[in-house]
């Protein structure tokens, strides 16, 4: 057992690895979070990688998680810290993953735009109401108090124009 001011003892070593296993190893001496990768080509830009696509895939994934993580937040629903460290998937797994969540977010973002457009149009369509209610009320003749055509509250279920004045709706000002 290692000092407080010392690590446990450890050893380089570099591993050579066929391409159909790399991901499964590598993944596999993660999980189990006894080692530590180094770069060897550190003067080798990120675009000029081998993997490059995977590491790609893996990013997009990661902001598409966000966006979801976000949406649910936004929503009010919190998502718990998951309890353990879940296995790399396989690839083909990690690839069908990226592809629902993919299209979740698509999903998300077309209802999220759907609503801020119904809701834009509420907004026009209440407007339009109180246009419609404050014309009624310029037009109609002021009864007595406590007549039916004095100011009282409409109710969404009632015409908005008042019967005795739609025949006023055919005229055409000149």
């Amino acid at each position: 057992m290692g000092s407080l001011f010392r690590s446990e003892e450890v050893c380089l070593a570099q591993l050579f690895l066929h391409s159909a296993s790399a991901y499964s190893c590598v993944s596999e001496l993660g999980e189990r979070g006894l080692l530590e990768f180094r770069d060897l080509n550190p003067h080798v830009s990120a675009f000029q990688r081998r993997f490059v696509g995977e590491v790609r895939r893996c990013e997009e994934m990661e902001k598409t998680f966000t966006f979801l993580q976000q949406e649910l937040q936004g929503a009010g629903r919190v998502l718990g810290p998951c309890t353990e460290n879940p296995p790399a998937p396989v690839a083909r797994e990690a690839l069908r993953v990226q592809e629902q969540s993919e299209q979740l977010a698509r999903e998300l973002r077309e209802v999220s735009r759907n609503r801020a457009a119904l809701r834009g149009r509420l907004q026009d369509l209440r407007q339009y109401l109180h246009v419609l209610r404050e014309g009624q009320r310029l037009t109609s003749m002021p009864g007595p108090p406590g007549s039916p055509t004095s100011s009282r509250a409409f109710s969404e279920h009632e015409p908005l124009l008042d019967p005795s004045v739609q025949h006023h709706l055919d005229r055409k000002i000149k």
